[in-house]
């Protein structure tokens, strides 16, 4: 892989990762469960971590890095996201948001399978697995919600 494709890559991973925090932080703002609201704010030092990982790897220099080109993962596929905002119901933010964690994982886990160096492919996969985890968590909370038992 060229450096300015991995570079463009890398990049792309990070305005998610800022577009991630931006939004979780709106919501945590606005919305009044204080569960909720810990949650989101969660979410986004979580995204912070992530952002400095991605910034690392490129302060370190893209040219260090190995790709198998081989194959065409389609990786850029699953990155453009609809615009996010926080003027929604409390259920419509936990489905953004689950959609947002589920595109972050699939990206990471391509970027994993994509890399030939085995740390970065530990690294990927580590942030995949974290990504994994917060959709586990909002997908709880989001049933939860919206299929609450009734006695």
């Amino acid at each position: 892989m060229k450096t300015d494709e991995a570079k463009k890559i890398i990049s792309l991973a990070i305005d998610r990762e800022v577009e991630s925090y931006t939004f979780y932080r709106t919501v945590s703002d606005k919305v009044k469960d204080k569960a909720l609201k810990s949650l989101f704010n969660e979410l986004a030092g979580e995204e912070t971590k992530h952002r400095n990982f991605l910034q690392g790897l490129l302060a370190k220099g893209v040219t260090t890095m190995h790709f198998d080109t081989k194959n065409d993962y389609k990786v850029g596929d699953s990155l453009p996201t609809p615009t996010l905002t926080a003027d929604l119901k409390p259920l419509d933010g936990l489905v953004i948001a689950i959609k947002k964690e589920l595109e972050a994982m699939q990206m990471y886990t391509q970027l994993a399978k994509l890399s030939t160096d085995t740390e970065q492919q530990l690294l990927f996969s580590q942030l995949a697995t974290m990504e994994r985890g917060h959709k586990a968590r909002l997908e709880d909370i989001y049933t939860n919600m919206a299929f609450p038992e009734s006695w």
